[in-house]
């Protein structure tokens, strides 16, 4: 089989041979294909099944592991380490001299080598500062909100609250760098005490143990389900979670791109519906691994491609924005800038900007940040069980991934991407957003009204098709309902003039949005001879 060779050869022998670098190998194919989807209880878990009926989410080839001999054959390649792999994009990230890798292209299995190093690729594809620099309830409880108020009523996250939605019967992934004491701190003891702590794993270690290089996740979780009782209450105090790792803060490289995904992954097969990142990726040790503005656009790099996967598979993705606001380099990292990731600024206790909050918009012209939520001294858990305070987006991004787990408890018969757009419609911005703060701060008791008003027919429109992001700059989305891979894509004028008409399809889903004047079109699918409409802003 002839290979797609994904370097360059220029590079001086002397140079290949003598500098380590980092790279993912995709594979051609998966093994028991038609077994795994046969029985796909084999590969996840019953709630993994359950949301994914409940969303009308495919299980698909995708979600196939990758194939074990393959690894093992790549972990016994001369001088090559693997340190994660995807099911996702079917591949393995790996770590060797530059000639070693390029060996792996004779294994018959091997169709791709990408780089970090994107100088080394023939076409220059994927994926920043170091990203942690600043920083009893019964049924319808009203919480003593202590040190946590401000943040949680400046969203309205209290009105979720008092109708009863803490985020009882939803799952939590928090991908971060460490949690040290979750198994002690009396902040997580209501939460270990009704075993809502699902499982941990650290991708980087690969041990079940989760302390981590450092505490950051551990605080930054203590603003989602944190609860010290008159002191303090994260914003989905009922949640249930899981702990991932996927940073090692002594450096910072590519691997860790390789290792969130992988527990994006681990997280779609268990049946998470909402992810934390506090974290972004831009500058690397090595600066030839380093991501450009260009690269930025939310299709590039591993983690955005990921992001995008993860947010068909139907989970909501929150993301913190970065703390680059006053660098060099102010704009929003990756996976902050995928369409599929609700990213989120930070605002001071009064909703105003607060100048480390990073900023849009991204290459493509998109809104980003998506919302904002309280970034500076915001209250949180330390590890020594006290409430304490600190600064960051890293912060800002739990506080909502926490009130959108709440609003989605109401209905969770909702897709992902519908809830991520009510979210940003009840902003204050939304009519008018800006580059330090996107569409603002949302409102839940707005959201949630809005949410219960959809109707039927409007369940039965979203869980066909989706469209983002809503409003557009440049390129629209288009997600697949399952069954359907082909459809005509045609945009109308409000006085009914045909503008646009493409064919799409589920591989080749994004329409350039770019050569239409700014206001309101009407967006058409038809597939099947059936046909749907959907309001469309261009911005």
């Amino acid at each position: 089989m002839r290979k797609l060779l994904l370097v360059l050869t220029i590079l001086s022998i002397q140079q290949g041979v003598a500098q380590s670098q980092d790279a993912w190998v995709f594979f051609a194919d998966k093994e028991n294909v038609e077994v795994y989807l046969a029985d796909p209880i084999l590969i996840m878990t019953q709630e993994a099944i359950d949301r994914k009926a409940l969303h009308g989410t495919a299980i698909n080839e995708r979600d196939v592991p990758v194939n074990e001999n393959y690894i093992t054959q790549i972990k016994n390649a001369t001088g090559i380490t693997v340190r994660s792999k995807s099911k996702w994009m079917n591949c393995v990230y790996v770590i060797g001299s530059q000639p070693n890798i390029e060996a792996l292209l004779d294994l018959p299995f091997v169709i791709n080598v990408e780089y970090a190093d994107k100088s080394l690729n023939l076409f220059p594809g994927a994926p920043i500062e170091n990203k942690f620099s600043l920083e009893e309830a019964g049924q319808n409880v009203i919480y003593n909100y202590g040190a946590a108020a401000n943040q949680i009523e400046m969203l309205s996250g209290d009105y979720l609250h008092e109708l009863d939605y803490s985020g009882e019967g939803m799952i939590v992934a928090v991908l971060d760098a460490g949690f040290p004491s979750i198994d002690t701190n009396p902040g997580f003891q209501k939460m270990r005490d009704e075993n809502r702590i699902l499982g941990t794993y650290d991708f980087e270690a690969r041990t079940e143990n989760v302390d981590g290089t450092s505490s950051h996740g551990f605080v930054t979780s203590s603003d989602i389900g944190g609860f010290l009782q008159n002191e303090f209450v994260g914003t989905a105090p009922q949640a249930s979670f899981y702990f991932f790792v996927t940073e090692y803060t002594p450096s910072e490289t590519p691997v860790e791109e390789a290792w969130w995904v992988e527990a994006l992954e681990r997280s779609d097969s268990l049946g998470v519906d909402v992810v934390n990142t506090s974290l972004g990726y831009r500058g690397y040790d090595n600066p030839n691994y380093d991501h450009s503005y260009e690269d930025l656009d939310g299709q590039t790099t591993f983690s955005a491609r990921g992001a995008n996967i993860a947010f068909d598979k139907g989970m909501i993705l929150v993301t913190s924005a970065g703390n680059g606001g006053n660098s060099s380099f102010p704009t929003v990292g990756t996976p902050g800038d995928s369409p599929g990731t609700l990213t989120v600024g930070a605002v001071n206790s009064n909703g105003n900007y607060v100048a480390f909050s990073s900023i849009g918009p991204t290459v493509d012209g998109r809104v980003k940040p998506d919302v904002m939520a309280q970034g500076a001294s915001a209250a949180v858990i330390n590890t020594g069980g006290n409430v304490d305070f600190s600064s960051g987006t890293s912060f800002s991004s739990p506080i909502m991934a926490g009130v959108i787990t709440c609003l989605w408890q109401s209905r969770p018969e909702v897709p992902n991407g519908h809830i991520m757009q009510i979210v940003r419609e009840s902003a204050n911005l939304y009519n008018n957003p800006t580059d330090q703060m996107g569409y603002g701060i949302p409102n839940f008791e707005n959201a949630y009204t809005a949410l219960q008003e959809l109707g039927l027919e409007d369940e039965f429109l979203m869980s066909n098709f989706a469209l983002y992001p809503n409003p557009v700059t440049s390129k629209i989305n288009i997600s697949f309902p399952e069954g359907i891979s082909n459809c005509t894509f045609t945009i109308y004028s409000v006085l009914g003039n045909k503008v646009l008409s493409t064919e799409i399809s589920r591989n080749l889903n994004s329409v350039n949005m770019e050569s239409l004047d700014s206001g309101m079109y009407i967006a058409s699918i038809n597939s099947n001879n059936k046909q749907i409409s959907f309001k469309l802003i261009k911005e």
